[in-house]
């Protein structure tokens, strides 16, 4: 399958957008047990359905690495996920630029993708926009409020103009 008949990638982070920083909703709090980890109940279970319902590839950029398929994945019901790998702490890097930026370009390899991360900026965004040859969406989500409503009816509208069913 070539890379435009693919389906876009989406890189999904877990701290800020999954697991906002704001206070959480009473009916999470309900949830699986934490496991160690009180954040987890601020995971709202109903995400992974809607993360699914987009019709991309999902991709894990976070730094929970592969905890994030042993502990969050299932809590969301996701499948087990592909993993972007951290970048070598010796390479050189442009100030600014945050370190999911360079992987992620080069894991889409000319391929759509959009990167759902709370950290986000001005560079990783000129960078992408020099370096990436295939349409981006790099998506902020507000931190303290996690992925909403209005951030995936913004991603269902970026995939439907590129003429991505969602």
């Amino acid at each position: 399958m070539s890379a435009a008949a693919e389906r876009p990638l989406l890189f999904l982070d877990i701290d800020g957008p999954l697991i906002p920083f704001g206070s959480v909703q009473p009916s999470l709090t309900e949830a699986a047990p934490d496991h160690g980890n009180p954040l987890l109940a601020r995971l709202d279970p109903g995400v992974g359905a809607r993360l699914l319902a987009l019709g991309c590839s999902l991709v894990w950029a976070t730094t929970w690495m592969e905890e994030a398929n042993e502990v969050v994945a299932p809590r969301l019901g996701l499948p087990r996920l592909p993993v972007l790998d951290l970048p070598e702490a010796d390479g050189p890097s442009l100030r600014g630029l945050h370190w999911k930026t360079r992987p992620l370009v080069e894991w889409a390899g000319g391929r759509p993708f959009v990167w759902v991360d709370d950290e986000i900026g001005a560079v990783d965004r000129q960078w992408v926009a020099a370096a990436h040859p295939g349409p981006a969406l790099l998506h902020r989500v507000d931190p303290a409020r996690g992925l909403r409503d209005s951030d995936f009816r913004a991603l269902g509208d970026w995939l439907a103009a590129l003429g991505h069913p969602s």
